[in-house]
């Protein structure tokens, strides 16, 4: 583990901007993305709701620690990643659920039938 102030956003992106304007948009892209959750979500499956619910809870998470004291505060450091903190972790593992539910509703992404040979089946098409 490592403190460290992350005056911008990830990956430290925009950390010479005023930090009342990363405060504004942060602020705009989480309310937008609420109201995106609320009109997706109930179409959504369990994943999918789950996925929105981390990332709006990561990014609160991280907009109210901006709007203590202007950075956020991150944490978690492995020596090959950025350092970051347990709100970007909700957030990362909230998009894969989106992707993987958006996948699964498309039917690009289906589980398999035990016995079946996946690459036989698709051959045969």
């Amino acid at each position: 583990m490592r403190l460290a102030f992350n005056p911008g956003v990830a990956f430290s992106l925009g950390d010479q901007l005023p930090s009342w304007a990363i405060l504004a948009v942060a602020g705009l892209i989480t309310l937008a993305l609420a109201g995106y959750a609320v009109h997706v979500a109930p179409d959504a499956g369990v994943a999918g709701r789950i996925g929105f619910a981390a990332v709006l809870g990561g990014a609160l998470t991280n907009l109210i620690d901006r709007a203590a004291d202007g950075v956020v505060t991150d944490y978690f450091h492995t020596g090959w990643f950025p350092t970051f903190n347990l709100a970007d972790t909700f957030i990362t593992i909230g998009v894969v659920l989106i992707v993987l539910d958006v996948l699964r509703k498309n039917g690009q992404l289906r589980a398999t039938p035990r016995g079946s040979n996946r690459r036989a089946d698709s051959l045969n098409r």
